[in-house]
């Protein structure tokens, strides 16, 4: 009734909002606060009596699907409910209900771990590179972030010019950090900006940072940008999309990025080109076949349903997929031509030969490749000199593929491999695992000096197993084999016996008088 003020709590909020939550009500007036887990902090609201806790709250994790933090609804923690459960009787009598049963709440995690923990870290390594950090590891955190986070989110940076071979911030990468948006949509706003496409690239960001508004009217983003771009989208996102185009607008003059010198871009190509600058890792070519299945340049694998209106696209560029699956389901993309690719993604375009195992022919192959990142877009089977190297670890690949039973065994070698086996199990790691796995797992300490000028599985019969294996020790230990698992062993009638190491104990077949 009249009687009510509801007021909102929140970080975002203006000052003179946030005082109609924090003051006290007036006379005759009670007051009801709609709060976020602002409240949980130290801060004292006058005339608290109850607090009701739904025991969820909002927190930042990395999005696989979009590439990006986002916020997601979980569970509060107990230390979050006891915060709460504060707010209320800090200046007179209160009450606390939660609203979730007693033994779930002692399921719940003690605590809330801590941002750094679950947040994608491009934005905070961008941050410190522009403070001219290039190694977080030489500062002092309360939570230490993750390595291989930290070297996942310095990928993610070079691939968008962010930072250069030694971790440093380029030009670019300044830019990009004056823009209130994710790295990679920043870099797809200034790379938008120097081709003239200010506009587009502003609503597929604010489109990016939000829900998407049409979800369930297939993949195309195309018709999301001009739905924002025509004003049907919803307010908030086109208020964002203005927003970002004023704060780009100031970016762009200030960053002195020169504009590339390349052709206008087809129209129908603006949205999936500045996909693939927020997204390199994620463009993608349609695989053969009925099915819309595409090779992403990042190496992974998508799939859009056959009736989309993208499934025919022979290139396209990937905003949101499913992120636990190797071969995930696309839901958002845009099509952008091959030509367009090559275009604008010129310096990221390798050539080289690619030398390989090829199980068909049972033989180490070549092939001449244009690619960009795991995405071929160029090949050709070659017959030019490969690097001996390169050959050598493609038959290792082989050997792993084929097993053991591909090498030359015979019964020297096997009966080798037996004692060395028998003296791993009872010495221990000073002898050589030579099971299957130990073997094959160290293909390149004992069988790589042995394969130069092989290229064929019919050639693996050339190696003497033998010496390969006893090149993996010393001639002490070769000493120190024949005393500790000798060959032989002479019985009373003064035959030499040879010793069987086969089993689990070495056995010795003597006739039985």
């Amino acid at each position: 009734g009249s009687d009510v003020i509801i007021a909102s709590l929140y970080g975002a909020m203006d000052t003179k909002a946030q005082d109609i939550a924090i003051q006290p009500a007036p006379d005759g007036k009670r007051k009801v606060v709609l709060a976020t887990a602002i409240a949980e902090t130290s801060l004292t609201i006058d005339g608290i009596r109850v607090v009701i806790d739904s025991g969820l709250q909002r927190l930042p994790r990395f999005d696989p699907a979009s590439g990006m933090t986002r916020l997601v609804t979980v569970k509060s923690s107990q230390a979050s409910a006891e915060q709460r459960r504060g707010r209320a009787g800090r200046l007179e009598p209160g009450v606390c209900y939660r609203l979730w049963p007693e033994n779930e709440h002692r399921a719940r995690a003690p605590f809330t771990a801590p941002e750094i923990a679950e947040a994608d870290l491009a934005p905070l390594t961008l941050e410190l590179a522009r403070w001219g950090v290039t190694d977080p590891e030489t500062l002092r955190w309360l939570d230490v972030p993750d390595r291989a986070k930290i070297d996942q989110a310095r990928d993610v940076l070079r691939g968008l010019e962010a930072l250069d071979g030694e971790n440093r911030i380029t030009p670019m990468g300044t830019a990009m950090a004056g823009l209130p948006v994710h790295p990679r949509l920043a870099h797809m706003m200034l790379r938008g900006a120097q081709l003239g496409l200010d506009d587009v690239a502003c609503a597929l960001a604010a489109l990016l940072s939000d829900r998407d508004f049409m979800r369930g009217r297939g993949a195309d983003l195309r018709i999301r940008v001009e739905a924002i771009i025509k004003g049907r989208a919803p307010k908030m996102i086109s208020e964002a999309a203005k927003q970002l185009a004023r704060r780009l607008r100031d970016a762009a003059k200030q960053s002195g990025l020169a504009k590339p010198d390349t052709a206008r871009v087809d129209r129908a190509d603006e949205v999936g080109l500045l996909l693939a600058f927020a997204y390199p890792d994620r463009i993608g070519e349609r695989r053969k076949g009925a099915d819309a299945r595409y090779r992403l340049s990042g190496g992974r694998g998508g799939v859009l349903p056959n009736e989309d209106s993208l499934a025919s696209e022979p290139y396209i560029a990937v905003a949101e997929l499913d992120g636990q699956a190797r071969e995930a389901k696309i839901y958002l993309a845009a099509p952008v031509a091959r030509a367009t690719l090559e275009t604008h993604f010129a310096d990221q375009i390798s050539e080289g030969t690619e030398v390989f195992w090829d199980a068909q022919s049972d033989a180490v192959a070549a092939r001449w490749q244009r690619r960009i990142g795991a995405l071929v877009l160029d090949e050709k089977a070659t017959h030019d000199e490969a690097d001996p190297d390169a050959i050598v670890a493609a038959m290792m690949e082989g050997i792993r593929k084929l097993g053991l039973h591909c090498l030359p065994w015979d019964k020297a070698s096997e009966g080798l491999r037996a004692r060395l086996a028998f003296l791993h199990r009872v010495e221990g790691d000073a002898w050589p695992d030579v099971s299957d796995d130990g073997l094959l797992g160290s293909l390149e300490d004992w069988l790589a000096p042995y394969l130069g000028g092989i290229t064929k599985r019919g050639q693996l019969k050339q190696i003497n197993l033998s010496e390969a294996l006893l090149a993996g020790i010393d001639w002490n230990q070769r000493q120190e084999m024949d005393r500790l698992a000798p060959t032989h062993w002479q019985v009373p009638t003064g035959s030499n016996i040879r010793i069987d190491y086969s089993g689990e104990t070495p056995a010795l077949p003597v006739r039985m008088q």
